[in-house]
């Protein structure tokens, strides 16, 4: 039998025991417990970690790439400088690259994967070869580059993501009105101062003269140059003002009464009329043109050039930076076609066909004024 005293000693021990066993369960427990939050402090740890790299995505310049055809053109000039001024303004960076001649297709090729490569997030382009151009873009575009054509769609128009360009073929059709109404019922001897074989936007300017004088039934979609008996001499220039000079020089020499010449833009249209002068028959000409660049304008207002009608490249090369710019920020493409304008410019004006005047179109022009 124990003693008091020894119980007392006992049951001390006893609850000493529990006390301490009941201690090390907590301990555990705060310890799992501990564990347990461990991987939500590693959510944000992770977050942290993935961040930097998106800030350095948003924070780097985005870069843009511009390909016109020529670099001479105040056309084009005119492009690059509306690309400039609107990169600029979103704060990223332009490179621009050109052919050495309206047709250069290889050099094109090459400043698009030379632009790929450096990282551009969106290409525009204004087409040289409208189909040989289309391999090169379609690599741009499987590396998830954008590229929209300006000015000259591709064939087929869906080579690139978009086109943001005049309506060609209304530019035509308008100074195919012009001319008709101009030339008042007259029999007329036509010559066409063309482009290059199968370029689309020569395609869509020549036959909206056409249609538009009333001598052709196409639409848009037609792949080649319609002509009819009217037309009695074709010749290309690539846009150029000697081979313009030239192929006028051929078209008196293959018909001396021609009474109307159709320029794919005004440098040929330029080209046209020293031939004339120089053959005296300039006052006895209509010339109409396409392109409404600031020397083109003048020489409405001086009466070198009946009538013209103006684009926009500012404001095509400007849409196209904005669609690049949202691209990269939000990943979202621009597609299909977008009309930048067109308006007829005389300052003879012909009942029945709408246009503006030399003073709109000296405040709109672009390139270099007198």
């Amino acid at each position: 039998m124990h003693s008091p005293k020894m119980f007392n000693k006992s049951r001390s021990r006893f609850w000493n025991v529990k006390l301490a066993v009941v201690l090390m369960v907590i301990a555990l427990l705060l310890g799992a417990c501990g564990g347990a939050a461990t991987p939500a402090a590693e959510k944000p740890a992770e977050k942290a970690a993935e961040k930097p790299a998106a800030d350095a995505s948003a924070g780097g310049k985005i870069k843009v790439g511009l390909v016109t055809k020529t670099e001479t053109n105040p056309f084009f000039v005119k492009m690059k400088e509306g690309a400039t001024k609107a990169i600029e303004a979103a704060g990223g960076e332009l490179m621009s690259a050109a052919g050495s001649f309206d047709g250069d297709n290889e050099s094109q090729v090459t400043a698009i994967e030379n632009m790929v490569n450096a990282g551009v997030k969106g290409i525009m382009i204004t087409p040289s070869d409208t189909k040989a151009i289309v391999p090169a873009i379609k690599k741009a575009r499987d590396a998830g580059v954008m590229v929209i054509a300006l000015d000259t769609p591709t064939d087929p128009q869906e080579g690139t993501d978009a086109l943001f360009a005049t309506d060609n073929f209304k530019a035509g059709i308008l100074i195919g009105q012009y001319a008709k109404a101009a030339m008042g019922g007259k029999p007329v001897k036509i010559a066409t101062l063309d482009l290059a074989p199968g370029i689309t936007v020569g395609i869509l300017r020549h036959n909206g003269f056409m249609v538009g004088y009333g001598l052709a039934t196409v639409d848009a979609t037609a792949k080649d140059l319609v002509n009819s008996a009217e037309v009695v001499c074709s010749q290309d220039t690539q846009g150029d003002q000697a081979k313009g000079q030239t192929a006028m020089e051929n078209c008196l020499t293959k018909d001396p009464e021609i009474n109307v010449v159709y320029t794919i833009n005004e440098p040929a249209a330029f080209g046209a009329y020293t031939a004339l002068k120089a053959a005296g028959k300039e006052k006895d000409v209509l010339i109409v043109s396409v392109d409404g660049g600031c020397a083109g304008v003048q020489g409405v207002k001086d009466g070198v050039i009946a009538a013209t009608s103006q684009q926009y490249p500012l404001k095509m090369a400007a849409m196209g930076v904005d669609a690049i710019v949202k691209f990269a920020s939000t990943g979202e493409k621009v597609s299909g076609y977008t009309d930048t304008g067109v308006t007829l410019i005389t300052d003879k004006a012909q009942a029945g066909v709408e246009g503006q005047d030399t003073v709109f179109g000296l405040e709109n022009c672009w390139g270099d004024k007198k």
